[in-house]
């Protein structure tokens, strides 16, 4: 499980220009995150450009090619909360160009914002990203229609963008999908219910965030340890500790449990989890931990720790979905690194199945490599076995990165199949 009640991960994405930053600054501005010098130093810089506003989105472009285009290159974090919830949200650039950054933002995310221009209404980065998030097994979808202002708050505009996209929403397997009309610029519906849409009977954006169901009641239950490190301190206060440790990506861990070592199959039992803080009677997800043992069992980093009854799946020949994010295109039968939770193999590409067109979402099996940003689905075999989850099961156990072995350069994010 990625989030907890009162943590919500929160990812934007949408089309350029269709004012992804502006929100941002508004909610950080409304729930009073931004100093005043920062507030003043945005002012100064929205003069400087011949605003007659101040441009809330220059509080998230921290770029100077950022500030200078207007418009969103890199991922920026932002941290801020409310009385009910803290957020941690990813700005995400909206230009076709950094899809893959997209990718990286909502990996983590709990909930996926995206916004549309509700007088451009539904465009092909609008598909991407509403597919991505598909893809990404994001829980929750709010798609905002933001510029309402721009025509006049009408709600035959938001309800002919809603229909228009409800045939592209059947095509794809989310769990969740909110429609929000907003004004970023002017804050309408973003923390507050807005006059000018009377005919909106739904909650703000801001309302709607802090009352979102996200708990451990939407991750998968079966335990999944990664070892990441194993602990010899080797003192004479300590002279036979061992211990490994490691984050509970899934699941809960008590001491007692049987578990299962993998991929060599030596059961054993949880001796104790440890803390810098002392020890735990029970350690869930995502909790990072050290794990102590009954028996001394060969166990190093990248080897997965589960319970007896629920194992994930051991296999070197993989079915995935990846997203290229290289310039260099994907090469049939290439090698590459891949890094799969605290584990790194070497694999290679034995085919590509098919390219998923964005706009129709159909498979083009003619495609004979992926470009940058290109989806498709391959076929892997890696030199050493894998202890997965389908990434439609767990997120954490599911997905994985490919590397250039030459350059050490990431060139594709991909989710594990059955």
């Amino acid at each position: 499980m990625l989030g907890t009640p009162d943590l919500l991960r929160l990812a934007t994405a949408g089309s350029v220009d269709d004012g992804k930053s502006t929100l941002i600054g508004r909610l950080l501005y409304e729930t009073q995150h931004i100093y005043d010098d920062q507030y003043q130093a945005v002012e100064r810089a929205s003069l400087a450009r011949g605003a007659d506003y101040v441009n809330l989105a220059l509080l998230t472009d921290g770029l100077r090619a950022e500030r200078e285009q207007g418009i969103t290159i890199d991922v920026a974090y932002r941290h801020f909360a409310t009385p009910k919830r803290r957020f941690i949200l990813a700005d995400t650039p909206g230009h076709v160009q950094y899809t893959r950054n997209m990718v990286t933002g909502a990996s983590t995310a709990d909930l996926a914002l995206v916004l549309i221009d509700a007088r451009r209404g539904v465009t092909e980065q609008s598909r991407r990203h509403v597919f991505l998030a598909s893809l990404l097994r994001v829980p929750h979808v709010v798609l905002c229609v933001n510029k309402m202002d721009l025509v006049d708050y009408d709600q035959a505009a938001f309800d002919d963008l809603r229909s228009a996209f409800r045939p592209l929403l059947a095509q794809m397997d989310l769990a969740e999908v909110t429609f929000i009309p907003v004004s970023a610029l002017h804050g309408d519906n973003v923390v507050s219910r807005s006059d000018r849409m009377p005919w909106y009977e739904g909650p703000p954006l801001l309302h709607y965030l802090e009352h979102v169901a996200i708990g451990v009641d939407d991750g998968p239950s079966a335990l999944r340890f990664p070892v990441q490190l194993v602990i010899r301190p080797m003192t004479t206060r300590d002279p036979d500790y061992r211990g490994y440790a490691g984050q509970v990506v899934s699941g809960v861990v008590c001491p007692g449990d049987e578990v299962v070592v993998l991929p060599s199959g030596l059961t054993t039992r949880v001796a104790a989890i440890d803390t810098f803080d002392g020890p735990l009677p029970e350690a869930s997800a995502p909790r990072s931990v050290t794990l102590r043992l009954e028996d001394e069992l060969d166990v190093s980093r990248g080897d997965l720790l589960c319970h007896v009854d629920s194992p994930p799946t051991v296999g070197q020949s993989l079915e995935a979905l990846v997203c290229w994010l290289s310039p260099n295109a994907l090469q049939p039968c290439g090698r590459y690194l891949l890094k799969h939770t605290t584990r790194t193999t070497r694999a290679v590409i034995d085919d590509l199945r098919y390219r998923i067109d964005v706009n129709s979402l159909q498979p083009d099996t003619e495609a004979s490599t992926l470009g940058l940003n290109d989806i498709g689905r391959v076929a892997l075999r890696t030199t050493s076995p894998l202890t997965y989850d389908a990434y439609a099961r767990n997120r954490a156990t599911g997905s994985f990165i490919l590397i250039d072995e030459a350059s050490n350069q990431t060139v594709a994010a991909g989710m594990l199949l059955d």
